[in-house]
């Protein structure tokens, strides 16, 4: 049965706006990523980790307790609570120790290398929403994951030799593969607001045991650094859970490639640090990755038979 024109140009509209905010957070987020790396100096990995969840619940949870007074959700079953709480608690844990150890990688070797390896997170999001949410691939779409790919192969240049901390980046983006499938598999459950709200909570709950065993006082500098990491991650992270309730994961897992471009700019004002032709070659090719996604007709599901 063929959809009705306005359920398509909905589809469309809403596949659309999924994609310009996943757009936004992946141009965005090098700022909190420059900054952990900064401090990265003078604290441990899991206690960034854990201040980067504590400042960004600082800014969220008065909002979604607004939202919540506003209008409170509508009762769930105890059985749909706890599969509720159980995919809560994975994806967050997916995606505190795919920031965890890419922090760690971070600190430890040049950040182009590691998002090099990082980036197998959309080739690896694609298949797995594939297999676990059972959403239809089509050429079109594996082409422009493949030409991402190909894209941040020619901006990262990885060196021939991969040591034990490129392997750290390479397992936190199969974490965060997990997280992104998982994320579009709940992104219905609840408002984003509130989903971010409860990802933090548990993040914070998650790292605190290691946050404490490191604990260091940042100095007045790096509270200032510190609170613009946790807005930063903020805003990303409800631009990305927003994006995955209106577009499936194979559409904006491509649009991951465009943190590329926003970690060059970022370096080129901060840094002085001109892309080499290579580089702007890459670039070149994740757009054109984006522009093949966008530019594709949805993806329908054929009719039940019965």
């Amino acid at each position: 049965m063929t959809p009705f024109p306005d359920q398509t140009h909905r589809k469309r509209r809403d596949e659309m706006l999924g994609i310009l905010l996943m757009a936004a957070a992946m141009l965005i987020i090098p700022t909190s990523d420059a900054i952990a790396k900064y401090l990265s100096g003078a604290h441990s990995p899991a206690f960034l980790s854990w201040l980067r969840y504590v400042a960004a619940l600082g800014f969220i949870l008065p909002v979604a307790l607004l939202q919540h007074a506003r209008a409170p959700g509508p009762a769930r079953a105890p059985a749909s609570q706890g599969r509720y709480w159980l995919a809560q608690i994975l994806r967050t844990a997916f995606l505190v120790t795919a920031m965890t150890l890419y922090f760690v990688a971070i600190a430890r070797i040049p950040l182009a290398d590691a998002l090099g390896a990082y980036f197998i997170a959309p080739i690896a999001a694609t298949l797995l929403a594939a297999i676990a949410l059972r959403e239809r691939l089509d050429r079109r779409r594996l082409l422009a994951v493949a030409l991402g790919f190909l894209g941040a192969i020619l901006v990262v240049r990885p060196g021939s030799e991969t040591s034990a901390d490129t392997l750290i980046a390479l397992v936190s983006g199969l974490c965060m593969a997990c997280y992104l499938v998982l994320t579009r598999a709940t992104a219905q459950d609840r408002p984003p607001v509130t989903t971010l709200a409860i990802q933090l909570s548990l993040g914070i709950l998650m790292l605190l045991p290691f946050a404490l065993l490191d604990w260091t006082m940042p100095a007045r500098e790096g509270l200032v650094l510190i609170l613009l990491m946790g807005l930063v991650s903020t805003l990303s992270n409800l631009m990305t859970i927003s994006a995955f309730r209106l577009a499936q994961v194979q559409t904006l897992s491509p649009f991951v490639y465009l943190e590329l471009i926003g970690a060059t700019a970022l370096g080129f004002f901060m840094f002085g640090d001109l892309p080499s032709p290579a580089t702007w070659a890459g670039i070149a090719v994740i757009v054109a990755a984006g522009l093949i996604v966008a530019t594709a007709r949805p993806v329908v599901a054929p009719p039940a038979q019965s």
